[in-house]
């Protein structure tokens, strides 16, 4: 009986251990497979940012444009300061626990972690407000055209709940960053297979941008921008 239970036993673990491994191979190889940018002669008409803090990957864009005024989506006047001279917008998707519960990883606790990876948890939306972008490897300028813009416009604006008038749901919340940032609700839930960064890369695809095939992380991201 000993015997057939040790057996079990590693052969679950042997199931185990493969499945990581499967899984680890998975994200490494997906991440370093490029999918190209789409050819557009109007390229330049808007120019966007890729923005990350070695963590998380952030979409950067102009507050205003012809196309939007992200003040009317995720507005001034829910951040402290509530100044609206800010130039751009930095709109990212996240694990509600991850975004509003842990300021540093040393604080991340196996409760929040387990809850987010096996999509317990339910997400947000956060949006920063910037006066200027500087340009370095964390941040990363992609001219793009107004309708491959239209596009990513479409995909942030997919990814929110709101009320009956399309209103973005602002979370009361003490945990900012800082004076200049928001969250509100948003759809969809963070797991093993879908990361703020996952949501950032598709973003960047659907708007014709290169990506990977697949990234959980941001280096799987930024690889394909950074020279």
């Amino acid at each position: 009986m000993k015997r057939k239970i040790l057996k079990r036993t590693g052969i679950g673990l042997g199931i185990f251990v493969g499945i990581v491994a499967l899984y680890m191979l998975a994200v490494w190889t997906c991440a370093r497979i490029s999918i190209p940018e789409e050819k557009d002669e109007l390229r330049g008409e808007i120019e966007i940012y890729i923005l990350t803090n070695g963590k998380h990957t952030d979409i950067v864009m102009p507050v205003r444009s012809e196309l939007i005024d992200w003040d009317n989506i995720f507005p001034f006047d829910n951040t402290i300061s509530k100044d609206t001279t800010h130039n751009f917008a930095a709109i990212g998707w996240g694990d509600k626990g991850f975004y509003m519960e842990i300021e540093e990883w040393s604080e991340l606790t196996a409760r929040i972690a387990f809850r987010a990876a096996f999509g317990i948890s339910t997400s947000a939306i956060h949006a920063t407000y910037y006066k200027r972008m500087i340009e370095d490897d964390d941040c990363i300028k992609i001219p793009i055209s107004k309708n491959q813009y239209q596009r990513l416009i479409d995909y942030i604006l997919e990814s929110r709940q709101t009320d009956n008038e399309d209103r973005s749901l602002c979370i009361e919340t003490d945990a900012q960053y800082g004076e200049n940032d928001s969250f509100y609700e948003a759809k969809r839930r963070y797991s093993f297979f879908y990361t703020c960064n996952t949501w950032a890369n598709i973003a960047l695809k659907h708007s014709g941008q290169k990506g990977a095939l697949w990234t959980l992380n941001c280096k799987g991201v930024f690889r394909h921008y950074r020279k």
